[in-house]
Formats: C-alpha cells, sequence, structure tokens
C-alpha cells in the first residue's frame, strides 16, 4: 500500500512542498498496514468461528459432554441385560423352586411394583431432550431393577426357611439328575422317532450309552421294576409326598434293585439301555405329582447350576424331537 502525499508550506518561496520519505519509512509504514489488516481480519475470523463451532472450552464440554451420554447408552444396554437375568431368575424361582415345594407363586406383577407418578423424574428436564430422556430412563430402570432385586431376595429367603421346616419332605422330593448325560430331549409335544407322529413326550431323555449308572433322584421306595410296554425295562420310585419318578429303557437293575427296596438319593438304581420302544440307547426320565406326569426339568434343582438349566432349557425348546 503506497504512502499519501502530504505537504508542507515554504515560507522562503511561499509554496507548498511535497514531503519526502526515505525507503526504510515506506518499508515499516507497508508492514504495519498489512500487519494492523491481518489483525482486524483474524479477530473477525475467530469471532465468527466462535459463534459458529464454538469456543476451545465448549468444544471441549461438547465432547465431554458426548462422551457422558455415550457411557450412558452403554449403561443401559447393561441395564437391560442385567433386567433379563432377573426375568430369568424370577421364573425359575416361580416354576422351579415354589412350584416343586408347593410355595405360592408370586405374581410377575408383584415383582414389577412400581414407584412414583409421571413426574418422579422432572428434574432431568432441565437438560436437552437427548440427555434428560436417557437420564429418566436409567433412573427410572435402575430403581426398577433394585425392586425386583429386593423382592427375589426376599423369595429366595423364604424358600429357604421353608427348606430348613421341611428338610425330611425335601430328601424325598426327586431333585438330582437320574444320569450323567446331557438333555436330548424335554417333556411335550415331541416327534417319535418311531411312530413317525408327535406325540405327548412325558419326560426328559438324557443322553447315554447302554450301561451308564442310573441314580435315584430322591428317597424312596421301589414301586416297579420290570418289563413295561413300550417303556421296556422300566424302574418306578415312590417318594412319598404324592412323587414318583420313572427310569425307562434300562439294560438292568442294580444289584439289590426290586420292589420294597429303600433307596436314598445318589444311589445306583440301574443301568441305561435301548430296551422297548426307541430310536437308540438312551434314559427315559419322568416325574409325577399326585399320578399327573409333569416337567422334569423344573426338578433339576440340587445339582444344577443356573447356567446349565438355562443350557438345559434352550436345548428342550428347540429340539422337537424324542428319543422314544
Amino acid at each position: 500500500m503506497a504512502l499519501n502525499n502530504y505537504y508542507y508550506y515554504d515560507e522562503q518561496s511561499c509554496e507548498f512542498v511535497p514531503v519526502e520519505y526515505n525507503s526504510l519509512e515506506r518499508i515499516v509504514y507497508t508492514a504495519c498496514i498489512w500487519i494492523l489488516c491481518g489483525v482486524v481480519l483474524s479477530g473477525i475470523g475467530i469471532s465468527i468461528l466462535s459463534f459458529s463451532v464454538g469456543t476451545p472450552a465448549e468444544i471441549a464440554l461438547k465432547a465431554e459432554n458426548q462422551e457422558l451420554i455415550d457411557q450412558l447408552e452403554q449403561t443401559k444396554t447393561k441395564i437391560k441385560d442385567l433386567d433379563q437375568e432377573v426375568d430369568q431368575l424370577a421364573k425359575a424361582d416361580n416354576e422351579m423352586y415354589r412350584s416343586v415345594l408347593g410355595m405360592e407363586e408370586i405374581p410377575y406383577d408383584e415383582r414389577q411394583a412400581g414407584a412414583g407418578g409421571a413426574d418422579v423424574y422432572s428434574e432431568f428436564d432441565v437438560y436437552n431432550q437427548e440427555t434428560a430422556e436417557i437420564l429418566k430412563w436409567t433412573a427410572e430402570n435402575l430403581e426398577s431393577l433394585e425392586r425386583s432385586i429386593n423382592i427375589q431376595q426376599v423369595s429366595f429367603n423364604e424358600i429357604k426357611n421353608y427348606y430348613n421346616n421341611n428338610r425330611e419332605k425335601m430328601k424325598h422330593i426327586p431333585a438330582i439328575k437320574p444320569t450323567e448325560g446331557i438333555i436330548l430331549s424335554g417333556y411335550g409335544m415331541r416327534y417319535h422317532p418311531v411312530l413317525g407322529y408327535e406325540r405327548q413326550h412325558e419326560g426328559l431323555d438324557f443322553r447315554a450309552n447302554v450301561g451308564s449308572e442310573i441314580f435315584a433322584t430322591g428317597d424312596g421306595v421301589v414301586k416297579y421294576a420290570g418289563l413295561k410296554g413300550t417303556y421296556g425295562r422300566l424302574l418306578i420310585i415312590d417318594h412319598e409326598y404324592g412323587y414318583e419318578s420313572y427310569y425307562a429303557h434300562l439294560s438292568s437293575f442294580a444289584k439289590g434293585i426290586k420292589p420294597g427296596t429303600k433307596v436314598k438319593r445318589g444311589d445306583r438304581v440301574g443301568f441305561t439301555g435301548q430296551s422297548g420302544m426307541v430310536e437308540g440307547p438312551h434314559l427315559h426320565y419322568e416325574i409325577r405329582r399326585s399320578s399327573n406326569p409333569v416337567d422334569p426339568l423344573n426338578f433339576l434343582f440340587a445339582d444344577t447350576t443356573p447356567e446349565e438349566y438355562m443350557m438345559y432349557k434352550e436345548i428342550v425348546e428347540n429340539n422337537h424331537r424324542s428319543m422314544d
């Protein structure tokens, strides 16, 4: 940028004379002008950027908030998983422990008892909509999960007290696996491999080679030990209190096993085979309560972990074919 021409009045010559600048002064002047323009333009640019994007502090705060939201979303997923696990525990509590022990079930609505009204979490409304919704959902479901866990804890304490007060009865209830093999098929409508159509399957099929050991699942007295129709070689144990257990398709009975023999839970009572109408060697196991068949899966609680129970449950729900 060029310097403007400035003049001064020379009294001797009575005329205006232009001011002369040397080279250094011109360079300094030009540099100052450009620096000043750069500063002004930079200031304008920073102002525009700050207005549209935010200050460095605001940018850092936004990043921190986004990280917190992401963490809340992960927490939300974990809460859902925990809630499903608690529901499974509640289902097992009702279907297995309470049902087997003859205790009254806890209704699902009671387990999910709510608290508070619509404005309980209005304190989160001061935040933006996304954040407020996540915080409300998290707080509400954590409270619900805490209530469910507390109810489940109370239920387990009731079951424990019932067990302690009914130890003699508990010895007789069939409550362990009758053999070491894994479950192949479950209780309910199943396709019969020999007959070629679906019919009610009244027990569990356990995988076993011929000659695998079979154990009494509860204290009782042998009611029947012999051949019986499609069951093949069948053992029936009367456990009293209305319970009986059936062990079918055996290859042989253990020494001393005959009608009238008293057995204890865990005693060896026979050996697996493939007698009767079957597709292959296995153990067919039934439990009857008051002469009516019930699902034996709900009685595998004395020597079965929750993880094993869920695995067995998945198997029986997905396999619609029986071995007999």
